[in-house]
């Protein structure tokens, strides 16, 4: 059988390293300081000639985009307000002509409506002398009616109390009398 030999394991930190935390151990501090500064101006020329630019770049595009969406909104609004005053401008023109329009209509319909009233008046001028001179004609023949009832009531009246008969011309002689 082969030699054991027994394995021992340790949680403990080996003896070597008795300086503490390496970035605090203050031997290293030049060369710290050294790689610090060779890290730092890399990074500041990469972000200087690099990244600087682009982001420059970034927001001038950005500022230019905006300037240009605000000159767009101008413009915008320059012909929005030019639309609106074509748009006042052609509904005064409209509300003008209508307003002709309807008294253009007003004026002719108020001819038609006196038209109208002087041939109603006319046809009731006509309809009132039609009327007149049938009551007129009525009148005479209703007067004549009422002289040939009273000149046969006289008669009638004489004949009953003296026992007479009179003629109808004495009659009617008498009737004109009263």
């Amino acid at each position: 059988m082969a030699d054991a030999t027994p394995t021992i394991a340790s949680t403990a930190a080996p003896a070597e390293n008795t300086g503490g935390f390496p970035p605090f151990d203050t031997t290293t501090f030049p060369s710290q300081l050294f790689w610090l500064a060779v890290t730092f101006a890399f990074l500041f020329v990469t972000l200087w000639k690099v990244a600087g630019p682009r982001i420059n770049g970034v927001i001038t595009s950005r500022r230019g985009a905006i300037n240009a969406d605000i000159a767009a909104a101008q413009q915008a609004r320059g012909d929005a307000e030019g639309a609106s005053a074509a748009y006042q401008t052609a509904l005064a023109g409209a509300r003008a002509r209508a307003n002709a329009h309807a008294e253009e209509t007003r004026q002719t319909l108020n001819g038609e409506i006196a038209k109208a009233k002087t041939q109603a008046d006319d046809e009731a001028h006509k309809a009132m002398s039609v009327a007149q001179a049938r009551i007129e004609a009525t009148r005479v023949q209703a007067r004549g009616a009422v002289i040939k009832a009273a000149e046969e009531a006289a008669i009638a009246i004489v004949a009953r109390l003296t026992g007479e008969t009179v003629s109808s011309a004495e009659a009617a002689a008498a009737v004109k009398e009263q």
